[in-house]
């Protein structure tokens, strides 16, 4: 290492920054958020400084460097634009065995200034030892995907609870073992999305048990989104890499499914027409015998949860068996797919309201108030609507769609298999036969699809550019 990290308490001393320019109000802001005092000497002060100033945060010395400045300081930062001045404020805090930093200039430093993630008390710092400031500002915005906020409650907790637990486990190992258990339990869910109270009652249990959480697991109810990986949450990300079990569907997309921990159980639960894996009765009772196993449990979704996704029923059964759960939402399907075909599924000039519906058959009908769907300036997605699609077609011109109304059909949308099918009410059955689309599809009917030949944008690997994800050409219509 060419420097040794360090955290350093300001709070009881004075932190002196030479300079008054934009870099110099960046380090005060950061010395700021230390609680410390703070002396800054520049003959002049930009508007921020300025600011602060006028607020009583800083004390300010309108005037030149002298070597006094250092008097009864604990920690110096030269920032001016004078190479000179920076060398010498460097020199004379050396001497005195102080440390200090000079921007931009790590050969002058003694210590430097890495980037940060701030969840306090919970402190991560990143830092190349002044060779690539970007970089680690690079490197911080990956961690900070892997660090929600809550680290910060959740540090606070375990510092209420740190005593009693020295005193319930003598033994160095066995204290290490427990914070380990319980830091990744149910208990740490809970203070990450803001239930203090159980996050508490869930120490309490686990102080009084050989259990973490008293037993019980969590369910994490997350939605897949529409098949790209980068379109999940951050919560999403990090507790899929966290569960004990997969419970996964078949609309969720493989690169999805590789996010989830390696070592997890995976359970296969998905639905095809005419074959279910697993009765939706039986998906909802297996989630809740595993949590009660202490079990870490993601119930994985393609697409939302809650749209189309019957996550309703699942939490509903959660809910009455007394399970934990939470719920982390994702970009839906027809959101996903239209954004990736160029396809806004509002513009003013041609839709005015958006309309979901599953175009999903049962004894050979699809029950939907097709006089509402055939209403003028709107959007209407259907969901899973690819085997009914005769049926829909038939219904709106039925109901007064024009037969030239623009209908698209997106195959595996936001992933690289994607392909969309556009024609008009009247061609688009020739058009799936002769192309056979493979499933997941979703359709878009609507003025709007007229312009996803113009605002197409996503190259998937085998299509080209021009007309990029249409290989039958243009918007018919």
């Amino acid at each position: 290492m060419d420097f040794f990290p360090i955290f350093l308490d300001i709070k009881n001393g004075t932190s002196l920054v030479v300079g008054g320019g934009n870099v110099a109000a960046r380090k005060v802001a950061l010395l700021l958020k230390a609680q410390g005092k703070i002396r800054v000497i520049s003959p002049e002060l930009c508007s921020d400084l300025t600011a602060t100033v006028e607020k009583g945060l800083i004390e300010h010395v309108a005037r030149e460097f002298q070597s006094q400045d250092l008097d009864d300081t604990c920690l110096v930062i030269a920032a001016t634009a004078d190479p000179q001045v920076n060398r010498q404020v460097s020199e004379a805090a050396r001497s005195r065995h102080l440390p200090v930093n000079v921007v931009d200039q790590p050969e002058l430093c003694t210590f430097i200034t890495p980037s940060i993630i701030d969840r306090s008390p919970v402190v991560a710092a990143i830092s190349t030892g002044g060779a690539s400031p970007v970089l680690a500002r690079i490197i911080r915005s990956r961690l900070e995907t892997l660090i929600p906020a809550g680290y910060g409650r959740l540090a606070e907790l375990a510092n209420r609870f740190r005593d009693r637990v020295k005193a319930r486990f003598q033994d160095p190992t066995d204290r290490r073992l427990f914070w380990e258990k319980v830091l990744q339990s149910g208990v740490a869910e809970r203070v990450f999305s803001g239930h203090m109270e159980e996050a508490d009652a869930g120490m309490e249990r686990a102080l009084e048990s050989t259990e973490s959480s008293g037993g019980m697991g969590e369910v994490y109810l997350v939605g897949g989104g529409p098949g790209d990986p980068d379109l999940l949450t951050f919560r999403a990300l990090r507790l899929m890499q966290q569960a004990d079990v997969v419970v996964y569907d078949r609309l969720v997309a493989a690169p999805v499914l590789e996010l989830t921990r390696r070592d997890a159980e995976r359970i296969y639960v998905g639905k095809e027409r005419d074959h279910h894996a697993m009765r939706q009765e039986e998906i909802n009772q297996l989630l809740v015998d595993l949590a009660k196993k202490g079990k870490r449990v993601v119930r994985l979704k393609g697409g939302d949860p809650f749209i189309f996704g019957r996550g309703g029923e699942e939490i509903d059964t959660l809910s009455a068996e007394g399970v934990p759960f939470q719920v982390v939402p994702a970009i839906t399907a027809a959101s996903g797919c239209a954004a990736y075909s160029g396809i806004p599924l509002t513009h003013r000039d041609y839709a005015q309201s958006v309309t979901f519906v599953t175009g999903h058959l049962k004894d050979g009908t699809i029950n939907l108030n097709w006089g509402q769907l055939a209403q003028p300036r709107q959007t209407v997605v259907f969901y899973m609507g690819l085997v009914g699609l005769p049926v829909i077609v038939q219904k709106l011109i039925e109901h007064g769609v024009s037969p030239e109304m623009p209908i698209a059909l997106i195959q595996q949308g936001t992933t690289e298999k994607q392909k969309v099918f556009t024609g008009t009410l009247s061609s688009i059955q020739a058009i799936v036969d002769r192309e056979r689309p493979k499933p997941p599809t979703l359709i878009i009917v609507g003025e709007v699809v007229q312009l996803q030949d113009k605002l197409s944008w996503y190259k998937t690997p085998d299509v080209p550019r021009s007309g990029a994800t249409s290989p039958v050409g243009p918007a018919l219509g």
